[in-house]
């Protein structure tokens, strides 16, 4: 689902997919690295070809989905006897990945396992050392690859290292025959990594000499760099780059970069109102983004420079962002609410029953579907729901192009034998069921729909997988 994740050392990480080094180590106890907001205002989404599936389709998918069975990423012993004390510790999941009939599950200590859907069964961790802390995931679908981004404490948790592992290799419980990625860049804070799956390239960030390096995501080998001391940050779209250099007094000077080669394809400087803190500054293909505090949101098509505004009260300033290259739309994300927008600065949808639950908008725990046509999310239960009130959520699949929510997995009816699936979909937990007789689940489907942290759908298995507090991942099929 994702197009671009940013893995920082400190501020941010993984949605967007960039991943930042942090500040000073302090072990893997630190979550600033999944600074969600920022990992949703870096998401961006790459499309599939074909958009088939119809409202009814959506519905039959998610029509008898519910929980078949828990995995649990906790191993009291440590995976190995010189591991790090606290990553013995149990700990929330904070990200989830899928790749073929494997599901990888991260915990906020840094502990990554890796689970098999065919037999159910724990294949391995990925920590190779017992002072490996895991910060982030990708999975490379170039080369059929997990890439594990982590710290250290022999260093001090300060900088960032790569592995490339394919996932046959994980397959056969060998998560150490990967190979290092990057070891000619030092990502030390304030640097970082970038894997821009839409483009297919990776952008490293060396603070110590200022420079940006482009990669191939196919193989890994360097492109070209920029160095520029004056970049303040870097945007990528589709086929191109933006770069956000220092802010003069009235404006921001810009510049299009082609992402193949680094060509400059446009340079230009953009007025801004004196003295007037720049809420953001977003590249969507042709289209640039601006917004500064307490004034309209602009929009300027950079191929004519004609500008579009809309009024401050119409458009506020949202926590996030998710552009739909496919649709040409974009998410904001407010609140705890989801709107969708088109380029001409109007409201296409607002979402019915669909109040996150989480209100730093986790994009750990939303999902697009490559198609672009489906969000699903973690919400605010019913009101009326008495089993999930302030305690449970649930796990809404709305349309976005109409914001009608098309399926919905909450705790009532959870002890039937048989789901109710006119209108509201409830996720069962039939423990009578022929299938669960083998399952090693423990919990019932309220208490796995207790304070998600975090959640994936796998679009060829079609199903939903989710993390929660207590280190233990859930699978949600039919």
């Amino acid at each position: 689902m994702d197009g671009s994740r940013k893995i920082s050392v400190s501020p941010r990480p993984c949605s967007g997919r960039r991943v930042l080094a942090k500040k000073r180590g302090i072990g893997g106890i630190d979550n600033k690295f999944v600074n969600s907001v920022n990992k949703l205002h870096r998401r961006e989404i790459c499309s599939k070809r074909h958009r088939a599936f119809t409202v009814t389709d959506a519905q039959d998918r998610f029509r008898n989905i519910r929980l078949q069975e828990e995995y649990d990423t906790h191993d009291p012993k440590g995976h190995c006897s010189m591991v790090l004390p606290f990553l013995r510790k149990r700990s929330k999941i904070i990200e989830i990945v899928a790749a073929r009939d494997i599901v990888f599950a991260l915990a906020q200590s840094g502990v990554c396992a890796a689970f098999n859907r065919e037999t159910n069964q724990r294949i391995c961790f990925l920590n190779v050392t017992p002072d490996e802390v895991i910060r982030s995931l990708f999975y490379n679908k170039n080369n059929d690859s997990l890439i594990t981004v982590s710290a250290y404490a022999s260093d001090n948790f300060s900088s960032l290292k790569c592995r490339s592992t394919r996932i046959e290799y994980i397959r056969r419980g060998k998560p150490d025959a990967g190979f290092a990625l990057f070891e000619s860049e030092s990502l030390k804070w304030p640097g970082f990594v970038e894997f821009d799956d839409v483009n297919g390239k990776v952008l490293t960030y060396s603070a110590q000499d200022s420079i940006y390096k482009v990669f191939d995501l196919k193989n890994y080998t360097m492109l070209y760099s920029i160095s520029d001391k004056n970049v303040q940050e870097i945007k990528i779209s589709p086929g191109i780059m933006l770069l956000i250099f220092t802010k003069a007094s009235s404006h921001v000077p810009l510049k299009i970069l082609s992402i193949e080669d680094g060509t400059v394809l446009k340079s230009f400087n953009h007025l801004l109102h004196r003295n007037k803190k720049v809420d953001f500054i977003e590249q969507f293909n042709e289209k640039l983004l601006v917004k500064q505090e307490n004034e309209n949101l602009q929009i300027l098509d950079v191929r004519n420079f004609e500008l579009t505004e809309v009024s401050r009260t119409e458009f506020m300033t949202p926590s996030a962002f998710i552009f739909l290259y496919e649709n040409q739309l974009f998410l904001t994300f407010r609140n705890r609410t989801v709107a969708v927008w088109n380029f001409r600065g109007e409201l296409v949808t607002s979402f019915e029953d669909h109040l996150l639950w989480h209100p730093d908008c986790n994009t750990n725990n939303i999902y697009i579907t490559s198609d672009q046509d489906l969000i699903i999310s973690y919400c605010k239960a019913d009101s009326d729901d008495h089993l999930s009130e302030g305690i449970a959520g649930s796990i809404n699949i709305s349309n976005i192009l109409t914001g009608k929510c098309l399926a919905k997995i909450k705790a009532s009816n959870s002890f039937s034998s048989e789901c109710s699936c006119s209108g509201n979909f409830s996720g069962c937990c039939n423990k009578s069921n022929k299938h669960m007789h083998s399952s090693r689940i423990r919990s019932t489907a309220a208490e796995a729909l207790e304070d998600i942290t975090a959640l994936f759908y796998d679009e060829e298995r079609n199903e939903i997988y989710t993390g929660n507090r207590h280190g233990l991942v859930h699978v949600w099929s039919n």
